[in-house]
């Protein structure tokens, strides 16, 4: 299971305000916990090698090897190529530590062999270890994969990468209390997703180039109107325009009464607030609000602007990938990077100590 990022920061908090040292913001606590974390990844690889040239025990529970292996093992992926160019293949967008490739044009899936520059020549000039589609040979450099022999037709699920991923940034989400205080966002964190209780305030007539138009008119004396996305037309439902990917928002439209019905709509009195985050929406995307969805003479359209996505904001979680039993290592390590931004050379020194005798403790 992976660390909590609450558990976690709140622990570091109780810590440094124990001893009164001093304060973390939450884009502190993330950017040294995401830190923090790619180091103790790092240090998986380090350890592996380490182990497997060290004497072996297969007991159970007890196997050093196995336990740093199921350590890194939950960022390793298999994915096909992410684009083709000929024979040329592009490595998947996240792949941090190459493991191995496979070819699929060929019966069984045989693995590539990855040569150098020099052993290609010398293997493509010999007439017995020359490469074929059962024994395909690659040169690799910087992101791309050239795969030999080259054929004809070419698709990017040609060759199929096992390799291992980074940890994704960590991050504690937050929302702002009545007192400016900072709330924990349990909302997993997804930069496509809209930000809720947002304002979405780029709202038009889409048969004006007016933000409103006075023609635009609500039937009564104002009123609440929750909707759904969908892409049929009617009451509690607003329609995605051409190009919208995202799905699964809701969004609740206000309108506060001015007196008499017939009330025109303006920003002053009409609000287009965000119940559900949905995911996959971007900048520029545009809604159709009904006529018969709002209560309206005319249709209304809103579109999402860069303030109303997910990423804008402090909102929605990301927690530590890495397993619980490093727990103590994260928050020892926060610690000590705190001691830094706080200024103090004790929290640096004691943090440090502490970390260099728990890894001791684990190689013995």
């Amino acid at each position: 299971m992976a660390i909590n990022v609450n558990t976690v920061y709140t622990t570091v908090l109780s810590i440094l305000n124990k001893e009164q040292r001093g304060y973390l913001t939450p884009d502190e606590f993330n950017k040294l916990g995401t830190q923090v974390q790619l180091e103790i990844f790092e240090k998986f690889f380090e350890d592996y090698n380490q182990y497997l040239r060290m004497p072996k025990t297969d007991e159970e529970f007890a196997s050093r090897v196995d336990h740093i292996r199921e350590e890194f093992q939950v960022f390793e992926k298999t994915e096909s190529a992410s684009a083709h160019a000929s024979n040329v293949y592009t490595q998947p967008v996240d792949l941090h530590r190459f493991g191995s490739a496979t070819y699929t044009k060929a019966n069984g899936q045989p693995p590539i062999e990855i040569t150098s520059s020099r052993e290609y020549r010398q293997q493509s000039l010999s007439p017995l270890l020359q490469p074929s589609l059962n024994f395909p040979i690659a040169k690799y450099k910087q992101d791309k994969l050239t795969v030999f022999p080259s054929l004809s037709t070419f698709s990017n699920s040609d060759v199929s990468f096992n390799y291992i991923r980074k940890p994704k940034d960590v991050r504690w989400g937050y929302t702002v209390g009545n007192l400016g205080q900072y709330i924990y966002d349990p909302t997993s964190f997804d930069n496509t997703s809209l930000i809720v209780n947002q304002n979405i305030t780029n709202r038009f007539d889409p048969n004006s180039s007016n933000p409103f138009n006075n023609a635009v008119l609500v039937n009564n004396t104002g009123g609440t109107f929750n909707l759904t996305q969908s892409v049929a037309v009617g009451p509690g439902t607003f329609q995605p325009q051409t190009g919208v990917t995202g799905a699964g928002a809701e969004i609740q439209i206000v309108v506060s009464p001015s007196g008499g019905t017939n009330i025109a709509l303006s920003s002053a009195n009409t609000a287009a607030f965000v119940t559900n985050v949905g995911s996959g929406y971007k900048v520029g995307d545009q809604f159709l609000l009904s006529s018969q969805s709002i209560g309206t003479t005319n249709p209304l359209m809103i579109e999402l602007a860069a303030s109303n996505l997910m990423s804008a904001s402090g909102q929605g979680s990301l927690q530590f990938e890495i397993s619980e039993s490093q727990q103590i290592e994260v928050i020892l390590g926060i610690l000590k990077y705190a001691g830094i931004i706080i200024k103090d050379t004790q929290i640096i020194q004691a943090a440090s100590g502490l970390q260099q005798l728990d890894e001791q403790n684990s190689k013995k």
